[in-house]
C-alpha cells in the first residue's frame, strides 16, 4: 500500500493489525507523509512531479512562512510587503528549484539568507524590491539564474563584487541600473554598462580611502603643531613672568648697603 508522500507498506504488516507495534509503525508513516505535505494557511499548494509547489503570492505576507513544506520545489511569493531575507530562511527545503520573491519591499538581505539552498536553486528573482546593497557572502556559491532589476542600487565596490560571482538573468540583466554612485556621473546607468566601460569602482574605493586617511593625518598632524606651539609660547609667558618677578626681588649688593647704613646709625 502506498501513502501520500509515496511512502509504501507491505500488506503483511496488516495481517498484524492489532499488535502494537505494526500499529506504531502505521501512524508514524502517516504523521510523516501528512507533515511532509501540510501547506502554510496563507498559502495555496499543488503538487509537480511528486513534490510542492507553494503559491502565496498577493496574501499580504510581511516575511516569509516558517512552516512550508519540506518537499517545496517552487516557491512563490512576489507581490507581498517582504522586507527582509533573514539568515537560513530556506534551510528546511533542500529541493526548491524555484523563488520568487519579487515585488516586495525587501531592503534587507543576510549573509546567510539563501544557506542550504544554493546547490539545489535553479531560479531567484529578487527584482521590483527596495535593496540598495547586499553582502557579497549572501550569494555565495549560488548557481541559481537571478534578476535583480529594478532595484536601488548604489553602485560601488561591494556590488561590484557581489555581480561578479553572480549569473544574472540575460533578460533583465540591462535594468540592474545605478540609483546611484560613488561616482556621481554614473547614477542612472546599467550597472553592466558602467563596468563594461572599463570602470573599476574597487580602484575608486581604494583612492577615496587613501584621501580620507591622508586628510586625518594630516588633521592630526596639525593639532600636534598647534599643540606644541601653544606649550612653547605658554613656557615662555611663564618663563618671561618668573624673569620679571626675579627682577622685582631686591639684589644682596642693595641688602648689604641698607644693612651698613643702619649700622652706622647704631
Amino acid at each position: 500500500m502506498t501513502f501520500p508522500g509515496g511512502a509504501h507498506v507491505s500488506r503483511n504488516v496488516f495481517i498484524h493489525h492489532g499488535h502494537p507495534f505494526f500499529l506504531t509503525i502505521l501512524l508514524s508513516f502517516t504523521f510523516l507523509s501528512v507533515m511532509g505535505s501540510a501547506c502554510p494557511k496563507s498559502c495555496h499548494c499543488t503538487e509537480r512531479n511528486g513534490l510542492t509547489v507553494v503559491q502565496c503570492s498577493s496574501r499580504n505576507l510581511e516575511e516569509i512562512p516558517p512552516d512550508l513544506p519540506h518537499d517545496t520545489v517552487s516557491l512563490l511569493l512576489s507581490y507581498n510587503h517582504i522586507t527582509k531575507i533573514p539568515n537560513q530562511a530556506f534551510k528546511n527545503l533542500p529541493w526548491l528549484q524555484e523563488l520568487d520573491l519579487s515585488r516586495n519591499a525587501i531592503e534587507t538581505v543576510d549573509a546567510g539568507a539563501f544557506q542550504g539552498v544554493s546547490e539545489s536553486l535553479r531560479a531567484l528573482d529578487l527584482s521590483h524590491n527596495h535593496m540598495r546593497s547586499v553582502p557579497k557572502e549572501a550569494f555565495a556559491r549560488l548557481h541559481a539564474k537571478i534578476s535583480l532589476s529594478d532595484n536601488p542600487w548604489h553602485c560601488e565596490c561591494q556590488l561590484q563584487e557581489v555581480l561578479r560571482e553572480l549569473k544574472l538573468d540575460p533578460e533583465t540583466v540591462n535594468e540592474v541600473s545605478c540609483h546611484t554612485s560613488a561616482q556621481e556621473e554614473h547614477a542612472g546607468k546599467p550597472v553592466i554598462q558602467v563596468l563594461d566601460s572599463g570602470i573599476n569602482f574597487c580602484n575608486f574605493h581604494h583612492k577615496t580611502t587613501d584621501v580620507a586617511m591622508f586628510v586625518t593625518m594630516f588633521g592630526w598632524f596639525a593639532m600636534v603643531i598647534a599643540y606644541v606651539i601653544y606649550y612653547v609660547r605658554h613656557n615662555q609667558e611663564d618663563a618671561r613672568r618668573h624673569l620679571e618677578y626675579l627682577k622685582s626681588l631686591p639684589s644682596s649688593s642693595q641688602i648689604s648697603k641698607d644693612f651698613d647704613t643702619i649700622s652706622t646709625v647704631l
